[in-house]
């Protein structure tokens, strides 16, 4: 294994590294293969060393990788018509990651405040959320651990409980500074919290009460995650902004802000920008996945899939005594069990199996959307074996 000493000591990585990958499935340096059930947190929703992606890339590293957004970059635009298309909205931001797309939309909705002659343009964000790691996104972040050592805190940001319309009622008594929501469709870092059918729904109406911004953090839940494009659809609403990342590029670092052209009218040249954000060969890695995902019905098959795999899980582990509940939306699935279950992930990495655990308690799986039935098979036998064996260990 390679040595770490000139890495900083910010990720408590596993004894592993991969040095090939095809589809769903992983190589290590060892020749050991692993079924991917995390997908990179939810980045390779078309699995790994996609030939569409790899063809695009390599196409497009050959003609031109970047010019700066002085220029005009037809990939850009392509690729901005396409979002646009799918998601309703109307204008793009691009960056290179989702906290800056969250930073954009942090940034779009003070303006909008300001535009209202608001002083302190105020956003109410939710427990436990999270939105990323720059200043202001981890400020909007309701984790005291991502937070902790990094005060003092972006200010003009008012929390609330998830799921919880009555308290969102109450704030907007009791401030007349907020200009916008932020919230995630499904909180996923938080251990995949679902929320009622209903809740956004009522969060846009709330906003078209007040006069407020709806803005989604589909960072992880956008691009076919939840079994549509974006989960927002599930509702039959639209956001005036939206933030995607993750499996936009399949693993080329892009992010995007959206918005509607309300909101987009506000932000001129000078008020935001990106050296590298819509670069073509980012552009031209989330064209491919786009691509992809329309002829192979990925979307429809996220569904599907997803499906299969949470009834199935219910079916096998929900009777279960220290099973708690499982729970998701399309290939987005938490299993919660009543103790601590963190040792499951060095178990299943024996067993060739990735997947992650959140809050201590929760299994969270995010695999590829092109995750055939037999290895959602695989999952769900190596999982309910591991979850089995931990519960039975501590009856005994």
């Amino acid at each position: 294994m390679a040595n770490n000493e000139h890495i900083m000591s910010t990720y408590a990585s596993m004894p592993v590294t991969f040095s090939y990958g095809k589809g769903a499935m992983l190589t290590d340096t060892e020749g050991k293969e692993y079924l991917d059930a995390l997908a990179g947190i939810a980045v390779c929703g078309l699995g790994h060393a996609h030939p569409a992606v790899t063809q695009a890339i390599c196409e497009q590293a050959g003609k031109l990788m970047h010019t700066s957004n002085l220029y005009q970059i037809e990939n850009q635009q392509n690729l901005a018509d396409k979002l646009c298309e799918l998601s309703g909205l109307d204008r793009v931001f691009f960056s290179n990651s989702g906290a800056e797309a969250n930073e954009a939309a942090i940034k779009l909705a003070r303006l909008f405040g300001r535009k209202k002659n608001i002083d302190v343009p105020t956003i109410v964000v939710m427990e436990n959320s999270f939105h990323g790691r720059t200043m202001a996104t981890l400020s909007a972040t309701g984790s005291r651990k991502v937070q902790a050592g990094f005060e003092p805190l972006v200010q003009g940001f008012v929390r609330a409980p998830y799921n919880d319309i009555k308290a969102i009622e109450t704030i907007a008594k009791n401030n007349n500074r907020v200009v916008a929501i932020l919230v995630e469709p499904i909180q996923g870092e938080s251990g995949i919290q679902m929320p009622s059918a209903d809740y956004l729904n009522r969060l846009r109406e709330l906003c078209d009460k007040y006069d407020w911004l709806l803005m989604l953090d589909e960072i992880q839940t956008g691009m076919g995650r939840t079994g549509e494009w974006f989960a927002f659809q599930h509702n039959k609403i639209k956001p005036d902004v939206m933030t995607l990342a993750k499996a936009l590029g399949n693993g080329v670092p892009i992010g995007a802000c959206l918005a509607n052209e309300k909101t987009a009218a506000i932000i001129k040249p000078g008020n935001h920008g990106s050296t590298f954000g819509g670069n073509p060969l980012a552009c031209a890695a989330a064209l491919a996945v786009i691509k992809t995902m329309q002829s192979e019905q990925l979307v429809t098959k996220a569904a599907e899939t997803g499906t299969y795999l949470l009834e199935s899980l219910q079916r096998d582990l929900g009777t279960i005594k220290g099973v708690r509940e499982i729970r998701g939306k399309g290939l987005m699935i938490g299993i919660e069990l009543s103790q601590p279950c963190t040792e499951l992930v060095s178990q299943a990495l024996q067993q060739g199996l990735l997947f992650a655990v959140q809050s201590e308690h929760v299994i969270r799986l995010l695999p590829p959307l092109i995750l055939s039935r037999e290895q959602a098979d695989i999952i769900i036998q190596k999982i309910t074996q591991l979850v089995t064996a931990l519960l039975q260990k501590e009856v005994a």
